[in-house]
């Protein structure tokens, strides 16, 4: 069995064989209907069970998509219309869902929930964001990145502004894949120290920096995220420390002349970029969002042994 928890436990072969998998398969259906299954279907007679604790549009929406495109159906459930609303636990709830679906996927709050339910289901639980990472995501950007003509080995991946979820994965890929990331965070807002070891440990090569200006220097890519994430209840110190680590016209223009700008979505236009980045010719941020449904289709499949690159 086959859980998605985080890119960092996956082989690179795994990782390369995911990406692989999500290109095909986005290429074999190009000029379909949305809805349309693929034609092999590799998941026909498959459930999965999407448990959402925090609000969301692609993830969902992204995951219902793939699941229908590869035969399968999506149950979506949410703790405040289910029992875990009211108080069963995350090992009772693994081992229910594990007699009733084939595939759980678990966007959380706590990185500690998603770990405890593959620890009692039997089936299959992928990571669909928590506090701690976003593994969906990274391969999305991957995706991205790739279709924009970027080899990634070898890349430069910047960053500018909060050091969260979505750079731990970028971390934890960074190994696997052979780019390296550079991240300009303020002081309080860098990324988890342990991550940073971890990954430099398995051959990452990240660099971290108090101005974005040398993060984004030669970079190829261009990432940031929201300042102020679900739960984050120090918004006034946010702002003010993420002011000057703002992606506009001018941090853009200090990156490789192909550099892309990527963002995951939602963003807060005015605040950690500008409107003239995000709706200019470097922004990939619609391709990169719709690239989540391929690179979660790769990853169900490889869960479920179904992908033909696996």
């Amino acid at each position: 069995m086959r859980h998605f928890l985080d890119i960092d436990d996956l082989a690179p072969e795994d990782v390369r064989a995911i990406l692989d998998e999500a290109h095909a398969r986005k290429a074999a259906r190009q000029g379909w209907p949305k809805g349309r299954v693929d034609r092999d279907a590799p998941l026909s007679g498959h459930v999965l069970a999407a448990i959402f604790e925090k609000n969301s549009t692609r993830t969902r929406v992204s995951f219902d998509a793939a699941m229908r495109q590869l035969g399968g159906a999506t149950l979506t459930m949410d703790a405040a219309t289910s029992q875990l609303g009211r108080g069963e636990s995350i090992a009772d709830t693994a081992r229910v869902l594990s007699r009733m679906v084939d595939v759980i996927a678990l966007r959380a709050h706590s990185h500690q929930s998603l770990v405890e339910l593959a620890h009692y289901a039997s089936v299959p639980v992928i990571n669909a964001l928590t506090d701690f990472s976003h593994p969906c995501q990274i391969l999305a950007d991957l995706m991205t990145l790739e279709e924009a003509g970027i080899m990634l080995k070898g890349a430069r991946i910047a960053w500018s502004g909060d050091g969260n979820n979505v750079l731990t994965s970028f971390i934890h890929a960074a190994g696997k894949l052979g780019f390296e990331v550079a991240a300009a965070c303020p002081a309080g807002f860098q990324p988890n120290p342990a991550v940073v070891d971890k990954g430099r440990a398995a051959g990452a090569v990240v660099h971290l920096y108090d101005d974005p200006a040398q993060a984004v220097a030669g970079a190829d890519c261009v990432v940031t995220d929201t300042w102020v994430s679900m739960g984050d209840t120090n918004v006034g110190e946010r702002m003010q420390a993420l002011g000057p680590y703002q992606v506009n016209e001018d941090l853009m223009a200090k990156a490789n002349s192909g550099a892309i700008f990527l963002h995951c979505l939602p963003a807060h236009r005015g605040e950690e970029v500008t409107d003239a980045v995000m709706d200019g010719p470097q922004s990939r941020i619609f391709d990169e969002a719709e690239n989540r449904i391929h690179a979660q289709k790769a990853v169900l499949t490889w869960c479920l042994g179904q992908g033909t690159h696996a």
